[in-house]
């Protein structure tokens, strides 16, 4: 049994569980990443397209409304949630009201191009912004039941907003604009419907501190981010290159033993512009690597985690052709390390803000000088 807490540390937790706090570190950072991404939204297209070019299942047209659908029959089937029928459907009235005004007023004013080249009404993903909406609904009128309730409504929305860029019809930045407006609409729509019902018709009540802050943290996150490798490596002695900054994706999971330490692995792909004696270059290294080995988490609150890592893995990298001279296709044994902040704004769904440091081989086969990488990225994640 973990030692009982003092009172200024229940006061922050209380502080870190409002509705305001929840908005701030989980519909923010997405709306925010996304317009901080829009710059690279050509290279997460070349990324998609060097892996997965031929991607064409429209199955989010109909997944997006799954969560959703989910709730409504439960609710018909007569499972307890938070809310009344009336105060329910007030709610998701008012979140589905916000959501549509928003993605539509941004989408017809902004006129951004799909990258299909179909229309001008690309930003931001309206698909997107319906399901991460829907399965906050779903969150909070049945997350009380299990944490699973919750990991599976957030995990159709996040195959929604990747199928819609695997699709190519939509950049990666209207893809995470879209989550955050739809988390934030449904935040705000509870929010008047709250302030009108008051306690009327609310059949669970709200929570602040809704897990033991010192459980295992296990998890299992997908991330968007972006790499650069500082200085310059000298190939020759009239070649040296630079590689400027580009997009990465990343899948990474962990089970940990206890509240502190545990192992899990990655897998990423990383795309770095290339400049060869400061000319660029029109082709681009695509690298991609599989890691494992120990990570590590300290509880700070209960809503904050703070963590390191430790992997060792394989890092490859495809056929680069320069001006000069041909980088790539070869790999070889890569060192990674890492810091992470995560925020959970439920019990088993949170936000990680993402920096890690990789020690990767060199670019060609007669080099002896390893590649320096950082990574600053923002992942969405399920933890149980």
């Amino acid at each position: 049994m973990s030692p009982p807490r003092p009172s200024y540390e229940r006061r922050i937790d209380r502080r870190r569980s409002t509705r305001a706090y929840r908005m701030t570190f989980v519909a923010m950072p997405l709306i925010v990443g996304g317009l901080v991404m829009k710059p690279f939204d050509d290279d997460f297209r070349e990324l998609r397209n060097d892996h997965a070019r031929s991607f064409d299942y429209h199955y989010d047209d109909y997944v997006q409304y799954l969560p959703m659908a989910t709730m409504f029959g439960m609710k018909a089937f007569g499972v307890r949630s938070r809310s009344s029928w009336g105060r329910m459907l007030v709610s998701d009235a008012f979140s589905a009201a916000l959501m549509a005004t928003a993605v539509n007023s941004l989408k017809y004013s902004c006129k951004v191009m799909r990258p299909d080249g179909s229309t001008r009404n690309s930003f931001p993903s309206g698909h997107t912004a319906t399901a991460f909406m829907a399965a906050t609904m779903l969150h909070k009128e049945y997350g009380h039941l299990s944490p699973w309730v919750s990991v599976g409504g957030y995990t159709v929305a996040t195959l929604t907003g990747v199928s819609r860029q695997l699709n190519n019809r939509h950049w990666v930045s209207d893809v995470m604009v879209g989550a955050g407006i739809g988390i934030l609409a449904t935040e705000l729509g509870y929010f008047f419907a709250d302030l009108i019902y008051k306690r009327r018709g609310l059949n669970v009540e709200e929570t602040m501190l809704v897990y033991d802050r010192y459980r295992c943290p296990s998890f299992l996150s997908f991330s968007l981010g972006l790499s650069t490798m500082p200085g310059s490596y000298r190939l020759g002695p009239s070649t040296r290159v630079e590689l400027m900054s580009g997009p990465s994706v990343g899948v990474e999971g962990a089970w940990f033993r206890t509240p502190y330490w545990g192992i899990g692995g990655r897998l990423s792909s990383s795309y770095l512009r290339v400049s060869v004696n400061n000319v660029s270059q029109t082709e681009n290294l695509k690298c991609a690597s599989a890691s494992a080995g120990l990570y590590l988490s300290y509880p700070f609150s209960v809503r904050w985690l703070l963590g390191s890592k430790l992997l060792g893995g394989y890092e490859g990298y495809k056929s680069c052709n320069t001006d000069t001279t041909r980088l790539g296709g070869c790999g070889g044994f890569q060192l990674g390390t890492g810091v992470s902040a995560t925020y959970l704004a439920s019990q088993n769904f949170g936000v990680r803000f993402l920096l890690d440091y990789d020690m990767a081989p060199p670019m060609v086969r007669s080099s002896h000088e390893r590649l320096h990488r950082v990574t600053l990225g923002l992942a969405v994640a399920a933890v149980f």
